[in-house]
């Protein structure tokens, strides 16, 4: 199988042969300039996007194209998330057109298309909690406007067929200790708009997978509802057992990630390999229905020589 094919193997929760290995990737490798002197392209500046000619622009496309190819070839990456930079759909197709020129079939290509609405920053919070309150009509509205909008992006994409795979719909909802919204609210102002979204997306032949870090657990009946082809992060900083939603919902939805980003980060080496180890042996319990990855991504400030402790297990162990 290629990549592409694992992943979505993995997404159709179809089972595994014995010795297949577990599809893996990661959302964001973001140690790039560690492991190849490379300049990751989500930390790329582009004030002077405007003055470049169409080459340099193109030269630009070609070198993050090849940034995205070369983490996927190094670490075993079944799927690439194209993080278009500038991030406009006319972007992401032509990035996403250097990939496929480069790699063809080989990896499973998606982007970022979640219209609905996430934890408030501190500055909106206070202002957008009042609204749930006191002006959900107007709320709603803006929830369909984006989610009307998104849906015309996909449409854009899929009239360029053999490019994109899928969206990862990330719009975070939960802390570690609850989600921000509550079960009612989450029903109200959230839940229709993202199914409507996902259903959206699977008729124009899309893949979904819908990212949300913390505490998913008060509002996981919801998520699983609103259909898409897997739920990511299942993070255990928050207390989410993998195993727990396997045995709940592992018939309905897809699991990824769930090796634990702080222990990777501050743990001790024999912390580390247990969960990775914990994460593969609950994932893999039936076969079917898993990619292993963290439970968020690997970010700038991460020991680079973590992450290849865990590539290297599951090189060693992540065998059906």
């Amino acid at each position: 199988m290629t990549g592409k094919q694992r992943i979505i193997h993995a997404l159709e929760r179809k089972p595994f042969l014995q010795g297949m290995h577990v599809p893996h990737f990661e959302l964001v490798f973001f140690l790039t300039m560690e492991e190849f002197g490379r300049v990751h392209p989500l930390h790329r500046r582009y004030d002077q996007w405007t003055q470049m000619t169409e080459r340099e622009r193109d030269l630009q496309r070609s070198d993050m194209a090849d940034c995205f190819i070369q983490t996927a070839r190094r670490f075993n990456h079944d799927a690439i998330f194209v993080h278009n930079n500038p991030g406009t759909i006319a972007e992401a197709i032509k990035i996403m057109t250097k990939i496929r020129e480069k790699s063809g079939d080989e990896f499973f290509l998606m982007m970022h298309g979640d219209p609905t609405f996430s934890i408030p920053d501190g500055d909106m919070m206070v202002d957008f909690s009042v609204a749930m309150a006191e002006e959900p009509e107007k709320l709603k509205k803006e929830a369909q406007e984006r989610v009307d909008q998104a849906i015309r992006d996909a449409e854009s994409l899929a009239r360029n067929p053999g490019l994109l795979d899928g969206f990862a719909l990330c719009s975070d909802y939960c802390f570690n200790v609850a989600p921000f919204f509550s079960p009612l609210q989450f029903s109200e102002f959230v839940a229709p708009y993202l199914a409507q979204t996902v259903r959206a997306y699977r008729e124009l032949g899309f893949y979904t997978i819908k990212h949300t870090d913390g505490n998913i657990m008060p509002i996981l009946d919801q998520l699983v509802q609103a259909n898409p082809h897997a739920l990511h992060s299942i993070d255990p900083q928050a207390g989410v057992s993998l195993a727990g939603i396997k045995k709940t919902f592992g018939d309905r939805v897809c699991l990824i990630g769930n090796v634990n980003c702080g222990l990777l980060q501050t743990g001790t080496r024999e912390e580390v390999v247990a969960d990775i180890r914990r994460s593969l042996r609950e994932g893999m319990s039936d076969g079917q229905g898993y990619i292993f990855s963290t439970s968020n991504c690997i970010y700038t400030g991460m020991d680079l020589e973590r992450y290849h402790l865990m590539h290297r297990l599951w090189r060693a162990e992540g065998q059906y």
